[in-house]
């Protein structure tokens, strides 16, 4: 059974951190790319990074970059997402996707969700202010 499963979400003050973690079975997912995006109530998914399958290259949306930093350990099947800065508008649930296509080059779509053929349950980031 394929499972994604995130981890680390909370309530944190604006300017603090989290680290969110996406623990990943049933599949050799380490040689697929991983990506995390978030739906915030009444908005779209959102993607906002992802990491190509050997973890060499990582892609970012402007409205993250240089405050969170994705990363992953491919002997343990997870990826992280280290959230730094945090702003109100982050709050958002976040979730992990796994990319369809082993071995793939995400570079062109890694922020499509056709993309990804695996999701995790979700887990819950709120920022106050």
């Amino acid at each position: 059974q394929v499972q994604l499963v995130e981890s680390g979400g909370g309530l944190v003050q604006a300017g603090g951190s989290l680290r969110l973690s996406c623990a990943a079975s049933g599949r050799p997912f380490r040689n697929y790319g991983m990506g995390w995006c978030r739906q915030a109530p009444g908005t779209e998914r959102e993607f906002i990074a992802a990491v190509n399958w050997d973890g060499g290259t990582t892609y970012y949306q402007d409205s993250v970059k240089g405050r969170f930093t994705i990363s992953r350990d491919r002997a343990k099947n997870t990826v992280y997402l280290q959230m730094n800065s945090l702003k109100p508008e982050d709050t958002a649930v976040y979730y992990c996707a796994a990319d369809r296509i082993a071995f793939g080059t995400i570079r062109s779509r890694w922020a499509s969700e056709a993309s990804y053929d695996y999701w995790g349950q979700g887990t819950q980031v709120t920022v106050s202010s």
